[in-house]
């Protein structure tokens, strides 16, 4: 028996392509909250649209409204994805395109699935209105930790660069998604059928104006609040500037190598030295008479990204030396990159010509332990990130003790100069928001730069340029509410939203026949 709340334009089960258009167009506009756009206010309209059609749309064809705009939000905010393959265009160019389809796809498949589910579990519009965000919650999350995860560009993520991010000190980048749903799903919710559509929205939008001057007044009255002060620290962080498809070039990686000394012995205070990911071209193993060479250019500890072999078997390692250059601790990569670091089933495929493309060793890297704890005499302990593992707030939660300031050692010479090393610089922001840690940022091609315990970049050194930052190590807030709770409450809380939409319009059926 057909919805008769429904417009008849909306009765149809397989919507031709035109009736896609708007829901492409749409996730495309919302993308553009996401950095190095920003802007937030687009997001906002873009996915309250998106919310209304869908909620009004016959739940047969939510599937495909749910997949086009969700191929919209990724293929724009995940555009960057096409860079690793140009970096040899040669050999893996004619990958590009199917790469940024397939990743638009898969990440559009976390929209549209959870979509049409919420869809087929609820009656009305108005109870689709509130579970379909719910939904998205839901799936913002579980992206995170399903075939490995693959949290990049969620939906919060727009807020980075306002005081809204400071939520997430309380709710995580998940909690930032809810808000942003929840902020976009107010005008369907209060919207009453049979008044013009413009007037209809007019009450949600409203309340969605008030609600959204709250938060953002909340965020700043945080910022407002005076940090601990700096420590009496000095780090070095050396960028090289090696761009990527020269980086392992024998000839050019000689001369990034001296780079890197010139830099680090630069006069000035320095009590810890930072390289980024893979600063050298050689393994950690055969590395014995360069150790001191680079120990004595950088005049203190030195951490440096480097790639290292136990047992026939390669990591992507940070290793960390004395001043006189033995070896004090090192720390593998954990959560590795799939395709690009490894190949499931590596060895096996190696036998076939299929290797990891961006590990320079072996048939692809092998996995390190897990999140740990690095120490150098003099300075708090820190925890050591590689690279995308800035991009899973929950390898900075049950450690052994609470570090004092986290580090992230990375190469974005992958992601090219567009939008991809800004998104990551937007998550490692996050990261120290979430946690009220500081994180210094390594980065070999940019950005490098010295995040405080609330987000805030304190210096940085741009795309493409080479140089070096001395700063003082900002102070360590305390920990935060979600570093001790993690997303539990705003999974928690989107479930109710999911089941209360379920439940409540049966049981107001129910009352009206038993009366």
């Amino acid at each position: 028996m057909p919805d008769r709340t429904l417009p008849p334009r909306l009765h149809h089960r397989r919507p031709g392509i035109t009736r896609l258009i708007p829901d492409l167009a749409l996730g495309a506009a919302a993308a553009l909250g996401l950095q190095p756009f920003g802007v937030w206010g687009a997001t906002l309209a873009a996915l309250a649209v998106i919310i209304w059609r869908l909620a009004r749309a016959r739940p047969d064809a939510l599937l495909w409204h749910g997949l086009a705009a969700g191929l919209g939000w990724f293929g724009l905010s995940l555009s960057w994805i096409v860079e690793p393959f140009l970096v040899e265009p040669e050999i893996y160019g004619w990958m590009a395109p199917f790469a940024l389809f397939l990743m638009a796809l898969g990440g559009a498949l976390f929209w549209a699935v959870p979509i049409w589910l919420a869809a087929r579990v609820t009656h009305g519009w108005r109870a689709r209105a509130a579970a379909i965000p719910a939904a998205l919650v839901l799936s913002d999350w579980l992206r995170g930790w399903i075939f490995t995860g693959f949290p990049w560009a969620r939906i919060g993520h727009v807020w980075v660069d306002t005081p809204v991010a400071q939520g997430a000190a309380w709710i995580g980048a998940v909690g930032l998604s809810l808000i942003t749903l929840g902020l976009a799903s107010l005008p369907a919710l209060a919207w009453r059928p049979g008044r013009q559509r413009a007037v209809g929205f007019l009450p949600g939008a409203a309340l969605a104006i008030l609600a959204t001057g709250a938060i953002w007044a909340a965020g700043l009255s945080r910022l407002a609040q005076p940090l601990p002060p700096d420590r009496d620290i000095v780090l070095r962080i050396v960028q090289p500037n090696a761009e990527q498809r020269l980086k392992w070039d024998p000839e050019w990686s000689a001369v990034f190598f001296r780079r890197l000394l010139d830099l680090s012995a630069e006069q000035g205070r320095r009590d810890l030295v930072i390289w980024p990911e893979t600063a050298v071209n050689f393994l950690l193993n055969d590395a014995d008479e360069l150790l001191p060479i680079m120990s004595n250019a950088a005049g203190a500890p030195l951490v440096l990204g480097i790639q290292r072999q136990e047992r026939g078997r390669f990591f992507n390692s940070l290793a960390l030396l004395s001043p006189d250059g033995s070896l004090l601790s090192s720390y593998d990569k954990f959560h590795l990159v799939p395709f690009g670091e490894y190949i499931p089933w590596g060895d096996a495929m190696a036998r076939i010509g299929i290797n990891a493309f961006a590990a320079q060793q072996g048939n692809g890297y092998s996995r390190g332990t897990g999140p740990s704890i690095m120490s150098v005499d003099g300075l708090p302990d820190f925890q050591p990130l590689i690279c995308y593992e800035a991009i899973f707030p929950q390898h900075l939660r049950g450690l052994d003790h609470r570090p004092g300031w986290i580090l992230q050692a990375t190469n974005d010479g992958w992601f090219g100069r567009f939008s991809g090393p800004y998104q990551h610089l937007a998550q490692a922001r996050l990261r120290a928001i979430e946690t009220g840690l500081p994180l210094i940022r390594a980065a070999n091609t940019g950005v490098s730069a010295v995040i405080d315990a609330r987000g805030t970049i304190r210096d940085s050194l741009p795309l493409g340029a080479s140089g070096k930052i001395d700063a003082s190590l900002p102070g360590a807030l305390t920990a935060t509410f979600w570093q001790q709770t993690g997303p539990l409450p705003v999974v928690a809380f989107s479930l109710l939203v999911l089941f209360g939409s379920i439940l409540l319009p049966r049981l107001g059926q129910r009352a009206r026949k038993g009366r």
